[in-house]
């Protein structure tokens, strides 16, 4: 019996971070859940994730203050009922992730029972962060695939990637509504396709669109690209994260070093071994990460420097080799001891804060589609992603999500027939070299012209430059099969167009978005709010 080329489950799951995994668990005892996997189950921006879960537990916290200082971080273009609804829901998110065995952090109190060991990271006013030692998002994610691997409702694809969704619209019939997707499964070397009641975008972020980032190669914005070719809304796409402080090494270049370093009081040297983080914010190094980012690259820039360096060896080593083992053992790899030496580091792009427009029950734009974690745009970041944030909002939204499908499961009907994926029309590559210079090409000019600091010109050029790569990338596409890198590269260049249209429409410096042409705020900040019909008609929907 052949293997089949068309799939039909309740809700297909695009992803398996926190996000997918999470919600494949809400889902599963009521209904059938394929979960779609671009590479192993395990790898994703959760595997990588060091800091920790934001949540109110501590008698001394409150919800309030949470909600306030994420407001803060934002940069005043948070939206409040957002952030509310994500800080009230933590704490159950944080005991349901305990009651599926993740392993978070305790210490001795002296009065019976340990406690929960909760961290302070940037931008919090409360001890809140709880954590696995150094390496939260690891124990998040084996502990879900633990749980997902148990279940018989959940299928697992691994190795394939989502190509593209399937719409009424697209077929040409009535409304606008998810029918599933096409999906390029790489074990076989062909397109497939899944019908589904339900599909859920929790395909990460979009930061492999720079020259460097901290995150892993499978976050190249694959979810809002294809939303967007779908006919969805995108928002904030010009606020991209740069963490301040990754490893810098050519040995092991853009390892992520966690805020908790500096919440535990690691501090920002220049190369002299001065400190500089107080000379940009009276917060120090606790400061938001937009601020720390764009003080390290000053400095940088000012003395011309390689790098800044991080350094938490005055601390006890017997602390540091407890609370941080993680970069303790991977420094040491590359001959940095961090209990006697500072580590050097430079910002890279990290957390892509806009994304696919979503209500607080994850739905988008087009029925039956949803679209939850860093693929998403809740209103929850504004212009800042406030540390240990992210995973909360994955845990919440996909909890969130998971209630309303289950909820409309039975009046659900199953989708039509779909037509298979056509390849009569298009011939095997034997240029594979013009898909690495475009990928390189573009990762280049994106970090040099729209990256932690920006200007009308560079802004101009990257689009300029964008316009010409998406013309060739187009016939590309359309002349030869589909491949991991031509996927990804079309989604890329995508989402890169996104991001500059969003910086160009933003006349003001807020948050993650610096521009020197606009260095002041707008006195009423809105949402950078993006709709296809408007801002591409190059590309067919």
């Amino acid at each position: 019996m052949k293997d089949p080329v068309e799939y039909l489950c309740d809700v297909l799951i695009i992803g398996s971070g926190a996000a997918g995994l999470s919600l494949a668990l809400k889902l599963a005892s009521h209904a059938r859940v394929h979960v779609l996997c671009k590479g192993p189950l395990a790898e994703g921006a959760t595997l990588y994730a060091q800091g920790g879960i934001a949540a109110v537990f501590d008698e001394t916290d409150s919800i309030e203050s949470h909600v306030a200082d994420t407001l803060v971080a934002g940069a005043g273009l948070c939206d409040e009922a957002v952030v509310e609804f994500t800080a009230r829901n933590a704490p159950d998110a944080i005991q349901w992730l305990i009651g599926q065995g993740v392993p978070f952090d305790t210490e001795e109190t002296g009065q019976g029972e340990p406690s929960y060991h909760l961290t302070r990271e940037g931008g919090h006013s409360h001890r809140r962060i709880f954590h696995a030692a150094d390496a939260t998002g690891r124990a998040v994610q084996t502990t879900l695939i633990e749980q997902v691997q148990r279940h018989p409702n959940i299928h697992v694809l691994e190795r394939v990637n989502a190509l593209d969704l399937i719409t009424t619209a697209k077929l040409g019939l009535p409304g606008n509504r998810v029918l599933g997707a096409y999906v390029w499964n790489r074990n076989k070397e062909r397109v497939e396709t899944v019908r589904a009641r339900f599909v859920a975008m929790a395909t990460g972020g979009a930061s492999k669109v720079y020259q460097y980032t901290s995150n892993p190669d499978v976050s190249s914005g694959d979810g809002i690209a294809m939303a967007w070719r779908a006919g969805c809304r995108v928002a904030n796409m010009e606020f991209n994260q740069f963490h301040p402080t990754s490893l810098y090494h050519p040995d092991d270049n853009n390892f992520l070093l966690t805020e908790a370093l500096r919440g535990e009081g690691a501090h920002l040297l220049r190369p002299d071994g001065s400190r500089f983080m107080p000379d940009f914010d009276q917060r120090g190094e606790l400061a938001p990460r937009d601020i720390v980012a764009r003080a390290i690259d000053h400095e940088m820039k000012r003395l011309g420097a390689d790098c800044m360096y991080l350094d938490i060896s005055h601390k006890p080593a017997d602390f540091i080799i407890k609370h941080f083992p993680t970069i303790y053992e991977r420094c040491l790899k590359v001959g940095i001891d961090i209990t006697r030496q500072a580590m050097p580091v430079v910002p890279a792009a990290h957390y892509t804060c806009g994304g696919v427009m979503v209500d607080h029950k994850g739905r988008t734009d087009i029925d039956g589609l949803y679209a939850i974690g860093e693929v998403s745009y809740t209103g929850l970041h504004g212009a800042n992603r406030m540390a240990s944030n992210s995973l909360l909002e994955c845990i919440v939204f996909a909890r969130a999500a998971g209630e309303d499908m289950l909820a409309g499961l039975a009046t659900t009907p199953e989708p039509p027939m779909l037509p298979l994926w056509d390849e009569s029309k298009v011939t095997d590559s034997d240029e594979e070299v013009v898909i690495h210079h475009n990928w390189h090409e573009l990762r280049l000019f994106m970090w040099d012209y729209v990256g932690i600091v920006r200007s009308n010109k560079r802004l101009e050029r990257a689009k300029r430059r964008i316009e010409l790569l998406q013309q060739e990338i187009q016939e590309y596409y359309a002349n030869f099969r589909v491949s991991n890198n031509l996927l990804e590269l079309r989604n890329l260049v995508q989402v890169a167009e996104l991001i500059v249209l969003s910086a160009m429409d933003r006349k003001e410096s807020r948050g993650l978005h610096y521009t020197l042409d606009y260095p002041n705020q707008l006195d009423n900040p809105q949402p950078t709010v993006l709709t296809p019909a408007n801002y591409n008609p190059r590309q067919p929907a």
